[in-house]
């Protein structure tokens, strides 16, 4: 067996060493190991970047870290993880807990699910500093607020007395980190923070981590599958694959001159943020021409008081032609999915008018939309949340055509075909959703949607979550689909650099208004907007030129092991 990569960093005193770490999974698993054989150290006044694909092993080790292990049916079943010397391993989980969100902090993927919706911010932070510190109610209740103040939120005595869903996104993110970094710890992991996040809130959240730690001085594991932020922020870069640690080495050795095969195909899959599609004539009338749509939703309101009115879409319009690819970006709360929503008929607009093929669908009652609802189908962002779990794909792809008058028998067969047409076996067909990677799931997202034989496919967010691999696949996917069956597409999409790889036009959206509209290599090489030009220079390592020789279109799956 080849010898695994070493850690090639030896300072005099690592504030972690990690050696020939293994986590076994249980029986019955895809594999004996989630992580093996793993050893790497992590420094003082560093930010180590571990990057791979879902299932490698990165979370699994920061979670080993942590002691957050769901034992005993995953446990560390070898190696040791030295913190100042001291073998997290071995430690009583009295000692562990006392380590755990002080001197060893992290800060969570996705803040909704980690902060607890039933208690205020304010008292979830102060929580921590109960456990961990000496501070009394007084002294506590100032430094939440200190915290909030440093990680840059808004009114922040405020804030601490709000629940989580009043905040947006990027303030739950905010939150977290101030909770992680509330007895200032001197391991910080970071988990995905950044995943779902637009670009200009990414990058304010990078920019805030990045100088908490070099003003703290504390060693930063950042887990990404993100390129462009281990361009923006990483000293070195860990690349992990099934487990196992294939290359480690300083950022620009890693992201410049990869050696690994694995390596090289996950830089070869990064969206570069440069169109090159052809500018084509418009063919034919518009199959789609949304005039003036408006929307205002109202939040917070109860039965005595009024909720506040936020405007989601204002004089929205643009035209989508037969064949045609037309990205909507934007950053979230702009709009876009309100739009996408109220094309496929999900939500009302309160005016103007949304025309398909001539006819104006807002006009329509929901008996005369139904005939409709095949020509426009969807794809939603998280396909496990729209997926029926109960329901075996094959039946949740053929329901639609036989809620339409066609045969069982003809629909099972029809949804055979089209997962072998978006790149699944056919056999797939009897299982369930949660036996599929997000990857998977989302071709079947895709699948269900062509069931219906639309003309016009909606895809709001369709690849923000998934692996940049699994991203690319599925892009890939996205445009032979359209090119084979002439579909024209609607793509809502956060991040600028997937909307150049697959749109024709862009239309930038802020606030509820499109701001910007042309061609897709138009508003990259020329923007007109000021908000577009803050949107291109907020992509994270836009200074990072990815090597020419690796600009590759081969699937990560086919690298050499």
């Amino acid at each position: 067996m080849a010898s695994l990569p070493q850690d090639s960093a030896t300072p005099a005193v690592p504030l972690l060493d990690v050696r020939g770490l293994s986590v076994a999974l249980p029986d019955g698993a895809d594999r004996p190991f989630a992580v093996e054989g793993l050893s790497f150290t992590l420094n003082p006044d560093e930010i180590l970047c571990m990057v791979g694909e879902s299932g490698s092993g990165k979370s699994m080790t920061a979670h080993a870290m942590m002691g957050l292990l769901p034992k005993p049916h995953v446990r560390v079943a070898g190696g040791s993880l030295l913190f100042k010397g001291r073998d997290l391993v071995t430690l009583p989980e009295a000692e562990q807990r006392r380590l755990r969100g002080g001197r060893i902090a992290m800060i969570f993927q996705e803040p909704m699910t980690a902060l607890n919706p039933l208690m205020r911010v304010g008292d979830q932070i102060e929580e921590s500093l109960r456990a961990h510190t000496a501070l009394r109610g007084a002294e506590r209740r100032r430094r939440v607020v200190e915290m909030l103040d440093s990680v840059g939120l808004p009114n922040p005595a405020e804030l601490s007395r709000a629940y989580p869903f009043r905040l947006s996104g990027g303030q739950r993110q905010r939150v977290m980190i101030a909770m992680a970094l509330a007895c200032e710890p001197d391991i910080l992991i970071a988990d995905e923070p950044t995943t779902a996040l637009d670009v200009t809130t990414q990058k304010q959240i990078l920019d805030l981590i990045r100088s908490i730690q070099a003003r703290r001085r504390m060693g930063l594991m950042f887990i990404t599958h993100d390129f462009g932020v281990v361009a923006e922020i990483a000293d070195r870069v860990a690349v992990m694959r099934q487990g196992r640690l294939v290359e480690i080495g300083a950022a620009d050795e890693v992201l410049n001159r990869p050696r690994h095969p694995y390596t090289r195909a996950l830089i070869g899959a990064v969206p570069h943020g440069i169109s090159h599609r052809p500018e084509e004539p418009r063919r034919g009338e518009p199959l789609l021409v949304a005039e003036k749509v408006c929307k205002t939703f109202h939040v917070g309101g109860g039965l005595f008081r009024a909720g506040k009115p936020v405007v989601a879409g204002e004089d929205i319009s643009l035209t989508i032609h037969p064949g045609e690819t037309v990205g909507l970006v934007g950053e979230s709360g702009s709009g876009k999915s309100t739009l996408g929503r109220s094309i496929v008929g999900l939500i009302r607009p309160d005016g103007g008018r949304i025309l398909f093929q001539g006819t104006d669908l807002l006009s329509l009652s929901r008996r005369g939309f139904r005939p409709y609802r095949r020509a426009v189908q969807m794809v939603f962002q998280d396909p496990y949340a729209s997926l029926n779990p109960r329901h075996t794909v094959g039946d949740i792809i053929a329901q639609g055509p036989v809620a339409f008058g066609e045969s069982t028998a003809r629909a099972r067969e029809r949804a055979r075909e089209l997962l072998r047409l978006v790149g699944l076996d056919a056999s797939a067909a009897a299982r369930y959703p949660h036996e599929f990677s997000g990857g998977q799931r989302q071709r079947i997202s895709i699948a269900r949607a062509l069931a219906m034989e639309p003309k016009l496919l909606v895809a709001d967010e369709p690849v923000s979550a998934l692996d940049v691999s699994v991203q690319r696949q599925v892009l890939d996917l996205l445009e032979d689909i359209r090119k084979r069956l002439g579909l024209a597409m609607l793509f809502i999409t956060h991040d600028l650099r997937i909307a150049a790889q697959i749109c024709d036009t862009i239309a930038v959206m802020r606030r509820g208004r499109i701001v910007e509209m042309g061609s897709a290599r138009q508003v990259f090489s020329d923007p007109r907007d000021g908000y577009t030009r803050s949107l291109l220079d907020a992509i994270p390592g836009k200074a990072w030129q990815i090597p020419a020789e690796l600009r590759q279109t081969q699937a990560v799956a086919e690298a050499a092991p």
